[in-house]
């Protein structure tokens, strides 16, 4: 791939000022509420992966695969809260749950029949799952799942990957960030390096306690994990004694026991979150039995996990619903085959165009990279924030509700119409703007 002439970082300036000139103009009451929001929230915000600038849009609806925001426009949705509205955003059988629920009381203060149903219906699913606890996200089902790998081998430290999110205590884009905890504790390698995480246990191998990764990695881009590079930490962890950690918050939604029925790599401990509380706040951790009882406060000894909402009836009822009721084989595989053949169809429409681009992610999530070879890990990715800003704010101003950094989700609720309405966009997109993206060398000199 050849780099783009000197002029063109000019030109894509001016392309961008021109669209946010557009944005700006358009929604003037989301650049208001940001404005009033700042005087109470620090950057009117309080989730930073939904800022972006000059201001974030403010929704103020949502229904199935649509959101309206607070200017009244509406957008066929493919941010999907980050995969958490997996289900879509209104569901009749969560919802007729919820509304049940809402009637026999909202916090029981107590052990109930809904937790034990969701936590079968999560066993009977995965297969690295044969006891569970619940606690509210998957930032705390993470931090849990190596606290409990920490006690249960007695070691401090824990492997984990460069450019991994497993939560916003845990964000290893920049290991350095201020608000992660352990950092002393931890050790990287680079995702999908067997060499390189034979390196770091060659020297600290006997005080890992565990190796956390992500089969997919989200936030670092849709990247898969190789099946042999799974496998091989399989063998690794064993081979010293330390367990292996699936973060699966966000790809449990691929399958019916998440990434790991694909890859038939089972971890010792797996972390769930996202999707998997019906659109309610969620996360969960488990495995093997014998790791997990050590939480049982029956018994002596027992390493003690509380917190006020871990088992909250409406998430536990929400959870229990989506899991059995609409998240179905049947309703996966379909999902993942829109994704899929969304996926062929915008790689046709670039290469048709001659623009470079790889997509990462699996079935109904995709990731959007526009260069000519796949990356294998996020040091690889070089898609430039000028050439995501761009596309961000022509999609948007197209009627797509999508996220910046350039991830697609699809939902339940996400027809094959809403795919196609998205690639004619997109082609329109890269009929604008190919000469501001990165040529497919290969495909113009066919």
């Amino acid at each position: 791939m050849e780099p783009l002439p000197a002029e063109q970082p000019a030109i894509i300036e001016g392309a961008i000022e021109e669209l946010e000139a557009r944005y700006s103009s358009t929604n003037p009451t989301s650049r208001a509420q940001l404005s009033s929001a700042s005087r109470v929230l620090p950057g009117g915000n309080t989730r930073a992966v939904l800022y972006y600038d000059p201001f974030p849009l403010f929704i103020e609806s949502a229904v199935d695969a649509r959101v309206t925001d607070v200017d009244g426009h509406s957008y066929i949705d493919f941010t999907n809260d980050m995969t958490a509205g997996f289900y879509g955003h209104s569901n009749p059988v969560i919802l007729a749950a919820i509304r049940s629920a809402l009637d026999n009381g909202i916090s029981f203060g107590g052990p109930h029949q809904h937790e034990m149903a969701l936590a079968e219906a999560i066993c009977s699913r995965f297969m690295s799952i044969d006891r569970v606890r619940f606690c509210n996200s998957g930032t705390e089902a993470n931090l849990l799942a190596m606290g409990l790998a920490r006690a249960a081998t007695g070691r401090p430290l824990v492997l984990a990957f460069r450019g991994a999110y497993h939560g916003s205590l845990a964000s290893y884009s920049n290991t350095d960030a201020p608000l992660n905890v352990d950092i002393p504790q931890m050790r990287f390698a680079r995702f999908n390096d067997e060499q390189d995480v034979r390196r770091v246990l060659e020297k600290d191998g006997a005080q890992i306690a565990a190796i956390i990764v992500e089969p997919m990695m989200g936030s670092g881009g849709g990247i898969l994990a190789d099946r042999a590079f799974l496998a091989a930490l399989r063998a690794m962890a064993d081979e010293c004694g330390t367990l292996l950690i699936f973060d699966e918050v966000v790809t449990a939604r691929l399958f019916p026991g998440g990434l790991q029925d694909l890859v038939q790599v089972r971890a010792d401990l797996t972390t769930l979150g996202k999707s998997l509380g019906g659109g309610l706040t969620f996360g969960a951790f488990g495995g093997r039995a014998q790791l997990m009882d050590r939480l049982d406060p029956s018994r002596p000894g027992a390493i003690l996990h509380g917190g006020t909402f871990n088992n909250n009836v409406l998430t536990m009822i929400a959870g229990h619903i989506g899991l059995t009721e609409v998240a179905t084989v049947e309703a996966l595989q379909a999902v993942n085959s829109r994704g899929d053949k969304l996926r062929h169809k915008l790689l046709e429409v670039a290469k048709e165009r001659r623009t470079a681009l790889s997509i990462g992610g699996h079935g109904s999530i995709l990731s959007l990279h526009f260069q000519p070879i796949a990356p294998q890990n996020p040091a690889e990715i070089t898609t430039t924030p000028k050439q995501r800003k761009l596309i961000h704010f022509d999609m948007l101003l197209r009627g797509f509700y999508v996220p910046r950094r350039g991830t697609i989700n699809l939902s339940l609720a996400t027809s094959g119409e809403d795919c196609e309405a998205f690639l004619e966009a997109f082609a329109g997109l890269l009929d604008r703007y190919s000469t501001l993206l990165p040529r497919d060398e290969a495909s113009a000199k066919a």
